[in-house]
């Protein structure tokens, strides 16, 4: 058995170039062992959703063959995490177990205890940051306080401007003397059974080498005509980076360092900018995943339908741009941020149904479902978070249509039997747009006369 060598613990860092951790276990110039450990109770109220699972399986397809290019390869076990990396750290005789950290509360508890665990059986152990530029706790006020508000945070990140340029990737890496035992990527068993994701391979191309190639094709094509092009639906303005920098296919590093002067106060570099917000607002108000920020809106009148909860879900809200930001969803596991926000207004303003199921269907759905992100977005359009959208910003999906989709391309694409009147076969509005808006108004405008 050989002694020494490192475990590297991938994560949701699922790249070669630019993984801090790697490139540090490499540098050693010891044996290098690659580990994922699917651990989905380690996840606590939040696994991953059945988009997200799929996407996951063919990410981790696409590591495994960048590791054989680089003469490794990926050892795969199933959870609880400490007691797999312990035994994998005994048959490889590795001393040292090597990780990049993530933020989510479940997954910063499940890394401590891994932490104590491989220390206490005397293996070193090293955390590094490569989901975000700046750590959660560096992004602070005068007075030491985390921001509640996202201009002046923006403002105090790119004041750091410290996170240097990104890593190559390592050309090779040592293995160890004998590899240790690994179960099958099926064996996860990360593939719904419904049928519906196979419509996701159409879409996407997940791993490490479709992420380089959409940022690199982004930057060359789009990144240009960004400000303008990106608030319109049917067109393809947005740079659909997310669940690529969500599973570490990418690093925000590499995105930062493929902006070049001005870029990087840039409209684009600004989303950049808001994602990190959403990780480091999670990081000292972890209970907002569920509850809201604003304490006043635990005792806000949600209604409880599920009758029309499922008529959003499905896109059979008779609210046209409604029903196709949720059939898009649907078909291709992602959905245009514009057409977010109004489908979240339309849930939570117009059917006043509880932000938290929305947030949970997005979650389920989205293959780019960020638990930071996905609270952040949904309290604000709710007006129950930090920098929230005020009470009486509600969006009107006919005006929003008229304004972002003016031709009715993307309407059309996804709900074309809405512009078919003889078909008959469209449904009616669930909810009258002008008396729901009143409603809401209403009882927002309570909620904050009692303080």
């Amino acid at each position: 058995m050989e002694h020494g060598g490192t475990l590297v613990w991938f994560r949701q860092d699922l790249r070669l170039r630019d993984n801090p951790a790697l490139h540090a276990a490499s540098a050693r110039g010891e044996a290098v062992v690659p580990v994922y450990v699917w651990s989905p109770q380690e996840e606590g109220k939040w696994p991953p959703g059945g988009a997200q699972r799929w996407w996951l399986h063919e990410s981790l397809r696409s590591l495994e063959r960048g590791l054989r290019d680089c003469g490794s390869q990926l050892t795969l076990a199933v959870g609880p995490t400490l007691e797999a990396l312990l035994s994998i750290a005994v048959a490889t005789g590795a001393r040292a177990v090597y990780w990049n950290d993530r933020h989510e509360p479940a997954a910063k508890a499940a890394s401590m205890m891994v932490e104590a665990g491989l220390r206490a059986a005397g293996i070193e152990t090293r955390r590094f940051n490569s989901a975000l530029l700046a750590e959660p706790g560096r992004v602070l006020s005068g007075q030491g306080q985390p921001y509640r508000v996202y201009s002046a945070f923006q403002r105090a990140l790119w004041n750091l401007d410290d996170w240097g340029e990104a890593v190559r990737a390592p050309a090779c890496l040592k293995p160890p003397s004998a590899w240790p035992p690994s179960v099958s990527l099926d064996a996860f068993g990360l593939l719904p059974q419904q049928t519906w994701y196979r419509n996701l391979a159409a879409q996407w191309r997940p791993g490490e080498p479709g992420a380089l190639a959409n940022l690199e094709a982004f930057v060359e094509k789009a990144l240009a005509r960004y400000p303008h092009n990106r608030e319109r639906p049917a067109l393809a303005g947005t740079s659909r980076l997310s669940p690529h920098l969500h599973f570490g296919e990418l690093g925000p590093r590499q995105v930062w360092s493929a902006l070049a002067g001005s870029e990087r106060r840039s409209v684009f570099a600004g989303e950049l900018a808001w994602r990190e917000f959403a990780h480091h607002l999670l990081h000292f108000f972890p209970h907002s995943t569920d509850e809201p920020l604003r304490g006043e809106f635990a005792r806000f009148p949600w209604r409880r339908d599920r009758m029309k909860l499922r008529a959003w879900k499905r896109g059979q809200t008779g609210v046209p741009l409604v029903d196709a930001g949720m059939r898009e969803l649907w078909a291709t596991g992602w959905m245009h941020n514009r057409v977010r926000m109004i489908t979240a207004s339309f849930l939570v303003k117009n059917l006043l149904i509880p932000w938290q199921d929305g947030a949970r269907w997005f979650w389920d759905t989205l293959v780019d479902a960020d638990l930071a992100a996905n609270t952040l977005n949904w309290q604000w359009v709710a007006g129950c978070g930090v920098d929230a959208a005020p009470y009486f910003r509600i969006f009107n999906p006919l005006t929003q249509a008229e304004r972002f989709d003016p031709d009715g391309a993307y309407v059309g694409r996804w709900v074309p039997e809405c512009l078919d009147e003889s078909a008959g076969n469209y449904p009616e509005a669930i909810v009258n747009l002008r008396e729901s808006r009143l409603a809401a108004l209403a009882a927002f405008g309570a909620l904050r006369a009692q303080g």
